[in-house]
């Protein structure tokens, strides 16, 4: 049973799959308009009605409300169009390069690169490659600070295992998992199995403090071009570039 204050997002507007590349660029996420909307019309009533009686508390009403649009703001990216590299599916911080021996999905010996998300960061999540999304699994699970070791295997996850868009035969050529934190506690992904999506294409989202996963088949095919503890920006950061077939 799903927990309450936590939900997986998988609606369509109109048939069109929400995410697609022509989709219009807004400056706040079309994923989070649900939250932003509301919170954005909630912001001006009551800066608007403070305004009226006592103007210091409306001019903190108007910050906090453009503090919380912020988090939904959604800026372009300039996507490198290099093939057989994986670009960062989100932005935020490197917290670890793992290996992970025989990788269920994968079929594989798998390597995984960690992003934390703080409530700064931008929280779009892009695919990391062109690809065709084979299967989506969401799980429920715990809360913990997306900072702890073990919040990749308790907490609620959403993963998408993706395919070679251009390969008669669909193996999995990378796992992308969005991983709720101790505050983040709703995840947006529309995508469905047979999805097409481009390298760096915005696929979602995680409302509030998160973990973003990468991972991809046979660690020794891979060049890793970042470390822990490095910033990156998603869908213009090139994370891993393949040196072998």
């Amino acid at each position: 049973m799903q927990k309450r204050g936590a939900a997986l997002y998988t609606g369509r507007a109109g048939g069109q799959n929400l995410c697609m590349k022509h989709y219009p660029q807004l400056p706040l996420s079309v994923f989070g308009w649900t939250y932003w909307v509301p919170m954005l019309v909630a912001g001006v009533l009551l800066t608007a009605a403070l305004a009226l009686v006592v103007w210091p508390l409306a001019l903190i009403a108007a910050i906090l409300t453009l503090a919380a649009m912020a988090f939904f703001r959604d800026p372009p990216r300039q996507v490198p169009q290099e093939q057989r590299i994986m670009v960062a599916p989100a932005d935020g911080t490197v917290t670890d390069i793992t290996p992970m021996p025989a990788h269920g999905l994968l079929g594989a010996d798998g390597l995984r690169v960690g992003i934390f998300l703080s409530v700064l960061d931008v929280h779009i999540n892009r695919s990391p490659c062109p690809a065709t999304v084979l299967a989506t699994h969401f799980e429920d699970g715990q809360f913990l600070d997306a900072r702890h070791p073990d919040c990749g295997v308790l907490n609620q996850s959403n993963t998408l295992v993706l395919g070679d868009a251009s390969a008669a035969a669909q193996q999995p050529i990378a796992v992308l998992r969005q991983v709720v934190g101790a505050i983040a506690r709703r995840i947006i992904c529309p995508l469905a199995p047979g999805d097409a999506v481009a390298q760096g294409q915005r696929i979602g989202m995680i409302a509030f403090g998160s973990r973003t996963e990468l991972i991809v088949p046979n660690p020794a095919a891979w060049e890793v071009l970042v470390k822990p503890g490095q910033r990156v920006k998603g869908g213009r950061d090139i994370l891993l570039r393949r040196t072998h077939p």
